[in-house]
Parts: C-alpha cells; structure tokens; sequence
C-alpha cells in the first residue's frame, strides 16, 4: 500500500491532468487547483458521478466520509481512475460532539490534523467576508444612510465558525450613537451563511462577484430590497474570497486524489462540497465519488434539487450508507424495525429516478452475526445490491465489493433526475413537495411570518427559486424524537429566509437553529498538546 509518507501532493498531482501552473502548493501535504483548469479541460469527456447518502442518521453519524473515502480507494485498487469530493470541515463540530470530518480508521484524507482545524483559510476567509459586510451595513447607517435602510428590516447577521449558543440572539450598537444603531441581531454558524453556499456554488470569480453583489442585507423604509452591491462591499468581499473559490487538492491514506472544499452542513444549509470541485473533478477522473450531509432527506434532496439543478451535472448511481447504530436506533432495538427508516431514505433516491447500491458498514465491535441480518433484511429493498463495507478496518480493501456493485448501477448513467418540484410552483408549493415526497408528512403549515414572507419574496420576484430546507437531521420530521420513518405528520415552517446571492429560499422549520451549541462533554474537553507539542484527542 502507498501511504502519504511516500507521496507528496505534487506527485499526486502528477497522477491527474494538471499543469505545473495550474498548481499552488500548500507545503508538502495541500495544493489549491487554479480555476483556469476547468477552462483549458471544458472539452474533455465527464467521468461519472457517485454520490454517497445515507438513512437518517444518530448523534455520532454513520460514516458516509469514510464510505465514500474507502469507495474511492477500492475503485484505486481494481484499476479505475477515481477521485473524492468532500465538504471542508467546520470547527464547530470538530470541538463539538462529532469530532473531525476526514474519515475514520484506514479510511481517511490526510493529513488529518491541518484539515480538520485551519487548512488553506478557507473558512475563515469566508467568516472574514460575511462580518466585513455586516460591519459596513453598520457604518453605513452611521454615516447618513443615503439608502434609507431601514435598521429593523436588516436580517444579514454575522457568523463565526464555532458552536456558540449564547450568539443566536444578540443585540449590536450600544453605549451610545457612535457605536451604531440599537438592535437585536444574531450570529449563525460560518457553516450556515449565505457567504459559504455563495462560494459552494459560484463557478468563476466573477460569478461570485456578482453572486456577492446580490445578496439581499434588508429593505428601505419604502420596502425595497437593499443589496450588498448597493453598500459597496461586494467587491472587497470578492477580494477576501479569491484565494477560497479554488479547490483543495489533498489525498486518502492509500494516495488517491481528494478534492475538500466548502463546508455547508446539510441540516441548515444545502451540505454539499462546492461546484467548482465537482466540475473539475469530473474532467479529471472516470470516476467522481462525492457525499452529501445527513440522510437522504437533507443533503442528497439538496445536492439533486439545487445543486444539480444550478450546475448542469447528474449522477450516474448513488450510494446509501446504513449501520447497526442507526438501524437499532430507529427500529427501537431492532434491525428489522429499524429497516423502515432505511427504506424511506431509498424512496427519496429513487423519487428522483436514479440507481441505488445500499452499503452496511461494518465497525469495530459489530457482531457478524447482526452484520449479515442487516445486509439480508437490505437486500429484501428493490435496490441495485448490497455489500458489507469493511473499509474502516481494511481502507480499499474491504470496499471492493461495494465498487463494484457501485460500477454496475452506474454503468448506464449519467441519469437525468426527476426533481421533486418545478422552479414554476409556488414557494410554499415546492416546500410541501419536499415535505410530502421526501420526508413523508402529510402536509406542511406556514406561520403567518412565513407566509407572509413567501407573498412578499415572490412579489419581488423570488418565486422561481429553490428552496434549501432546514430542519433536524436526526428524523425524517421536524421532530428529533420522531424516529423511524414517521408519517402523517405537519411540518411547521417558522420562517423563510432569501438568500439572493446563492440562489434560494432557506425554509426554517420546527426549532431547527442555525447557531449550534456545545453539549455537556464536546470533543473539545479531550483535545490537548502533549509535551512534545503534538496534538492529541483529535479525531
């Protein structure tokens, strides 16, 4: 097996159709890939797309990285030219309850540590943007507010790339005029700004410019939407996010190329890695495999129903990732129950008509016994096959049945998708298709701010757009305690907010928060520097 001790980043850059100019070599470990790339390969043949999902997932996750990492090194070992796309991970959850986002066990990008923590600046450079506009929305109101905004009409909040629960709800602009106007505001998390889906979805630099310049910050006291263009700091955000909108280039343990760039989460933002990557990444290999956030329900709706939709591209197959946590958590103790849930995340993947393997992954400490039960009652779903996933033990090797399996379902792709709504309806009409096809409720219920947003969002012309659903990921509801596969229920929709930029409605629904916060025991407690200076409980 090659591991990163023998191969730079260069050298795997070697391996794909990359220039030396098109290179900016981070160290020995990271590289950006120059956009001018994606412009010198237009007319090369696209590889096919896999995209990784999973069933609903517990607290602790089920694994969907280190699937979709080992996918890619088993495709390695049988000869296939693969690549990884995958999400930046946002500090938030790595000092929080989930730990680091980069894999697990023989499965995982590298190197770890500089990943998981600051790697190229991404991250921040987009909380720096996002503040730098809230900043000048604030002077601008200082300083004579030629525009006439109204100060309690402002709803572009500040962010910051942790879990910080005492930030949701803030108020700015005390001790007097100079330090601005009084009035309640909020943080969300870096991961949950419209800055990161603006850098997710932008293709070149001057869409993000104009992305940036669209970004809707309140209204006048007339009513009319005010832009970030219109405050001047588009261009200056531009500035900070130039280096950003390139994609990283990285590696698993077994030297196969790994693309990680953007950080959306799934729950409260669409939970895709960014368009640029998955547009390289199809030019550069046969095979692209690239997960989405949380169940079916939450980044696989929104990679098909936006992502998809705005970039041009489509999958060829789709990979469905199930555990023995997750199936005994939503069956109450036990597999077969708990196959109810696995089933309604496959009723999504196949709503929009594309091909589905189903993947049990195998850890450390599950019985074979219940292993072989969970592939068995999986294999009773109408789906393309299932295979038992070892790579968290074994790295490629113990997912070569899966990518195989994965070949064959992807063998007559790319597939077309049947969206679950048209961008004619109504907003609260493509919410209810959501609700109703994806999640399984019976219907869904505006609160008379929603409603009345959607009235006035589609006045100003929002209402081709598509929504972005933010709700728990922990059920198929709007309920964490709704386990299983609920049906039957309402969905509440508390509020919707524009996000003019990336380009769509964000429907907030149930207590769903855009700010997390930490629990009694985050992961943080573990994470130190030994005397040696390296650091320890990272993971």
């Amino acid at each position: 097996m090659i591991t990163t001790t023998d191969t730079s980043i260069a050298a795997i850059a070697d391996g794909l159709d990359l220039e030396q100019d098109e290179l900016e070599l981070y160290g020995r470990d990271a590289a950006k890939i120059s956009l001018s790339a994606i412009d010198r390969l237009a007319g090369a043949p696209d590889g096919k797309l896999i995209s990784v999902t999973a069933m609903t997932p517990t607290k602790a996750g089920e694994g969907k990285t280190t699937t979709a990492i080992s996918l890619v090194e088993a495709l390695g070992r049988i000869g296939e030219h693969s690549l990884l796309c995958l999400r930046e991970p946002s500090l938030g959850p790595v000092f929080g309850i989930k730990g680091g986002g980069t894999g697990g066990g023989r499965a995982q990008v590298v190197p770890m540590e500089r990943i998981n923590l600051h790697f190229t600046g991404d991250i921040h450079a987009i909380g720096a943007a996002n503040n730098l506009l809230a900043a000048m929305i604030e002077a601008h109101l200082l300083h004579g507010n030629e525009l006439g905004l109204d100060p309690h009409s402002i709803t572009w909040r500040r962010c910051v790339d942790m879990d910080d629960r005492a930030l949701r709800q803030v108020v700015v602009g005390l001790g007097g005029r100079v330090n601005g106007s009084p009035r309640e505001t909020g943080f969300d998390i870096t991961a949950a700004s419209e800055v990161m889906a603006i850098v997710a979805v932008s293709r070149t630099l001057s869409d993000l410019r104009a992305r940036l310049g669209a970004i809707t910050v309140g209204a006048t006291f007339d009513g009319a939407p005010v832009t970030a263009e219109q405050i001047g700091a588009a261009g200056s955000m531009a500035v900070l996010l130039r280096e950003a909108l390139k994609p990283n280039l990285v590696q698993t343990m077994e030297a196969e190329p790994a693309l990680v760039h953007c950080g959306p989460f799934a729950n409260i933002a669409h939970g895709n890695n960014s368009l640029v990557a998955d547009l390289l990444g199809l030019k550069l290999a046969d095979y692209i495999v690239t997960e989405s956030g949380f169940g079916a329900d939450m980044g696989f709706e929104k990679f098909v129903d936006i992502v998809c939709r705005a970039g041009g591209i489509a999958p060829s197959a789709v990979v469905l990732v199930a555990t023995l946590q997750a199936l005994k958590h939503h069956g109450g103790g036990s597999l077969e129950n708990g196959i109810a849930n696995l089933a309604a995340n496959l009723r999504i993947v196949q709503a929009f008509g594309l091909p589905c393997v189903i993947a049990v992954n195998r850890f450390p400490g599950d019985s074979h016994a219940d292993v072989d039960a969970a592939r068995s009652l999986a294999a009773e779903l109408p789906v393309e096959g299932v295979a038992v996933n070892e790579g968290f033990e074994r790295g490629g090797e113990g997912a070569v049945e899966l990518a195989e399996l994965a070949m064959a379902a992807a063998a007559a792709g790319p597939h077309s998708p049947s969206f679950l709504y048209s961008l004619e309806d109504t907003i609260e009409q493509k919410i209810a298709a959501v609700a109703t096809r994806a999640y399984g409720a019976a219907g869904v219920e505006l609160s008379p701010t929603a409603r009345a947003q959607a009235a006035q969002f589609e006045r100003d012309g929002l209402g081709g757009l598509p929504v972005c659903m933010a709700k728990t990921h922990l059920s198929l509801s709007h309920d964490p305690a709704l386990t299983g596969a609920p049906a039957g229920f309402t969905l509440p929709v508390r509020e919707l907010r524009p996000y003019t930029g990336a380009g769509w409605i964000v429907a907030v629904c149930g207590d769903v928060q855009t700010m997390p916060g930490l629990n009694a025991t985050p992961a943080a407690l573990r994470i130190d520097l030994d005397p040696a200076g390296r650091t320890v409980g990272l993971r």
